[in-house]
């Protein structure tokens, strides 16, 4: 399910500002994007998501800027590696013959003498703040995908509706395909056998074995029930996305093995209007919870 979700919170002069998206996905699959000097903290953001989270690809972007007193950045001199390179390039100049002239500016352009240490390089001290804005942040973003689901409950459940509909109305045709299949049958045995007469009895024993490889009403049955399944499922709590995803693979081989054991033009009508409804319940209950 798509879902999107922001929260800040400011803690002992730091602020963190957290943003939180999903798009649709079979499974979890969570990426986070932290300040590098906060990467152990990772695992702890991945774990959280997780149990509010159980389908979808969530990335969840984590900054952190420092307010009032604190320094945005700490600016550090390695002074070892200074005077090893003063006393260096001085040796250099010596041997060559060149005039000493390394300034300041110089020494500064030598990699790792002036270092930026970022704020919030101690985990611990920051953790609190980046805690509450994902908080707030999840809150936000669960807000979101209850809308998203109340909406698709709703499709749902009229999806559902229809195909019970369309059950029913396999059902109340059932029943005389076996009639339809006698009349049938003299039907073309009268064109193709002409003056040549053949028996009642053969007749309805080709009837009795036609009805006994067209009857469905075990598959429907069946397909009633994964019905009224899908509608329990709809009112419950937990998630029901994997749930809901067997039940329509399991629908439609029930469906199919009726329209075809049935081999009657009605029935395959409303057989491909079936899977039409099943098919679209299908791609939703992928990717929802």
């Amino acid at each position: 399910m798509t879902g999107f979700g922001q929260g800040f919170a400011h803690v002992s002069g730091l602020r963190a500002d957290v943003e939180i998206s999903s798009v649709n996905r079979k499974q979890l699959d969570v990426l986070v994007n932290l300040p590098r000097a906060l990467a152990t903290l990772e695992p702890w953001v991945v774990e959280k998501i997780s149990h509010a989270v159980s389908r979808g690809r969530v990335q969840v972007q984590v900054a952190l800027q420092a307010t009032g007193e604190v320094a945005a950045t700490k600016v550090q001199v390695d002074d070892r590696l200074a005077m090893a390179s003063v006393k260096e390039m001085r040796r250099v100049a010596k041997k060559l013959g060149i005039k000493d002239d390394v300034g300041l500016s110089d020494l500064l352009r030598i990699h790792g003498v002036l270092v930026l240490r970022e704020a919030g390089e101690d985990v611990e001290k920051v953790k609190p703040a980046i805690e509450k804005a994902l908080d707030r942040a999840m809150r936000a973003f669960a807000l979101m995908r209850k809308r998203e689901g109340e909406a698709l409950a709703r499709d749902f459940s009229k999806r559902i509706e229809t195909m019970t509909v369309l059950a029913d109305r396999v059902g109340r045709r059932a029943p005389a395909l076996t009639a339809h299949y006698r009349t049938m049958l003299r039907e073309r045995i009268r064109m193709l056998a002409g003056d040549i007469a053949i028996g009642d009895e053969r007749i309805e024993k080709e009837v009795v074995m036609f009805a006994d490889r067209a009857d469905i009403s075990e598959e429907l049955t069946r397909l009633r029930s994964h019905l009224q399944q899908a509608r329990g499922m709809m009112r419950q709590k937990e998630p029901a996305g994997r749930s809901l995803d067997f039940l329509a693979q399991e629908m439609f081989r029930e469906i199919n093995t009726i329209g075809s054991k049935a081999a009657d033009a009605t029935i395959s009508s409303v057989v491909v209007q079936f899977k039409a409804e099943l098919e679209r319940l299908r791609e939703q209950a992928q990717n929802i919870e």
